[in-house]
């Protein structure tokens, strides 16, 4: 199978095509990013046939620097591929609460763009990754794939819209979609701005760490290979025009513990938190129900705790990534190399 993947020099996106090229060893990737400020090369660098290796029909991995929004792009892609997997997106509600245009643009007109190419060319599957943060905030209990949305931020509403895109194109087209809807992922090669990675580091350095409100907002976090593995059974085995629930169900935690967890295991003091002011809406709980996802047959297999230590150890030993990154490098050398 040949597969687009958007947005795959990103976290999740970069992950899932290191899962699908050591899982599939007839599969090919075509990954289109933009290389944004979290798009990142050296996510891929272990990729075999990375940036500026010579073109051949025997390549496995392809990169191609291009804006999701580019019909005339997308043309000269489409035919070439079997399947989409569309990762591409603006996706931090801090961001997007400053500046909501940009996700707009991007989670709905991007995906319009990726959508009406993929109906034009017959592509055989089209995998859209949402979010659980489309539901709103939810007490207690869990969402359902069938539940109202509800986003409560310019980043959910944006890929909310998106949803309901990608369901249109299927009830009007017949466009063979799916999508799936996953809670807070972390694991190696998250960009250092997000929850996790971003306390990590600035322990790292020695730093305190914000913690939004009194830390008592709750999430299931899930490490991004369970995510990977997740999106790799929908893919194969999901059912055309399904939604599907991405989540652990047992690794749900308030901000606060997951914050004390990594202070503790960095051996560092509790007084290295610091409360700060709460953010615009901020929603308290996001909880999905993964029986869907479970029934094709998919496991979480990180615990929290297994997995923060996998983390931790990751980012301990690849101080040089992320240093770039927070140390303003990381914008020189895109400029340097890729003409940005």
């Amino acid at each position: 199978m040949k597969i687009l993947v958007t947005g795959g020099a990103g976290f999740i996106g970069s992950n899932f095509i290191r899962y699908i090229i050591k899982k599939y060893p007839d599969y090919k990737i075509v990954n289109l990013d933009l290389l944004t400020y979290a798009g990142n090369p050296d996510n891929l660098a272990d990729i075999e046939d990375y940036f500026g290796e010579p073109a051949g029909s025997d390549r496995r991995y392809y990169f191609i620097k291009g804006d999701i929004r580019d019909a005339i792009l997308l043309e000269s892609i489409m035919p070439k591929v079997e399947a989409v997997v569309h990762f591409a997106a603006e996706s931090h509600v801090d961001r997007s609460i400053k500046d909501p245009q940009n996700f707009l643009s991007t989670n709905i007109l991007g995906t319009q763009a990726l959508l009406e190419a993929a109906r034009k060319h017959g592509i055989k599957k089209f995998l859209h990754i949402s979010t659980d943060e489309v539901y709103g905030s939810i007490k207690e209990g869990y969402f359902k794939e069938g539940d109202a949305l509800l986003p409560n931020s310019p980043y959910a509403a944006s890929k909310a819209s998106a949803d309901l895109l990608v369901r249109a194109y299927y009830e009007t087209y017949k466009l063979p979609v799916m999508i799936t809807r996953t809670t807070n992922n972390y694991g190696p090669y998250q960009y250092p701005e997000k929850f996790i990675p971003l306390f990590v580091t600035n322990l790292l350095e020695g730093k305190d760490v914000p913690l939004y409100g009194y830390g008592l907002n709750r999430r299931d976090w899930i490490h991004v290979e369970d995510n990977c593995a997740a999106l790799d059974a929908v893919l194969h085995n999901g059912e055309i025009g399904e939604i599907y629930n991405i989540g652990t169900q047992v690794n749900e935690l308030a901000n606060i513990e997951i914050a004390s967890q990594i202070v503790y295991l960095l051996n560092e003091p509790p007084t290295r938190l610091k409360f700060v002011a709460d953010r615009p809406g901020h929603d308290f709980r996001y909880g999905v129900d993964a029986a869907k996802i479970k029934a094709l047959g998919w496991r979480p297999r990180y615990s929290i705790a297994a997995g923060l230590v996998a983390t931790i150890d990751w980012y301990k030993n690849n101080r040089a990534w992320w240093e770039k990154i927070k140390s303003g490098e990381f914008r020189e050398y895109y400029e340097k190399n890729y003409q940005i």
